[in-house]
């Protein structure tokens, strides 16, 4: 029997945004940052070229050398597809860029089959710090690039898998 890809057929409308969250680690605290400032820096992609790579080279291009760049979610709004990344940089390579710390905010809850009614930039980005939080324990790769200092900062975030279902 013939192996058929159940993705086959499936078509995504509209174009594909990558949102980058540009985090640093300044004086043990975790800030937002980038050429958008303490805001997502959003980016259309276009085909033929990875979304990692994209994030990679317009943020070695616009800031400098990423430690760190891993997309953590997708979603679909009202243009089409959101890819969201985080990236992770040396604070010395934001200067004269404008930064906030980071603060916590409450996850946007979905259903068991449902994606959430709205889902704010805050709470996005909650979740890529959480998912590197659950990476920074588990990821040989994430260990050896991130200090003590972001591994402190992070220990306060805790992944919350299949909080909804049940």
């Amino acid at each position: 029997m013939a192996w058929t890809d159940p993705l086959a057929g499936i078509d995504v409308e509209g174009p594909v945004t990558i949102e980058v969250f540009v985090l640093c680690m300044r004086d043990g605290t975790i800030e937002l940052t980038g050429p958008c400032g303490p805001a997502p820096w959003c980016i259309e992609k276009a085909g033929g070229e990875h979304p990692v790579e994209v994030v990679n080279r317009l943020v070695a291009e616009a800031i400098g050398p990423a430690d760190l760049v891993h997309s953590t979610s997708w979603r679909q709004d009202e243009d089409g597809v959101v890819l969201t990344f985080f990236v992770v940089i040396d604070p010395a390579l934001t200067a004269g860029m404008k930064s906030a710390p980071v603060g916590r905010t409450e996850l946007a809850r979905s259903g068991a089959t449902a994606a959430p009614a709205a889902i704010a930039a805050g709470q996005v980005l909650e979740h890529a710090i959480r998912h590197l939080a659950w990476l920074a324990e588990e990821d040989a790769v994430v260990q050896a690039k991130l200090s003590g200092t972001w591994r402190d900062a992070l220990s306060a975030y805790i992944p919350e898998p299949f909080r909804n279902l049940g």
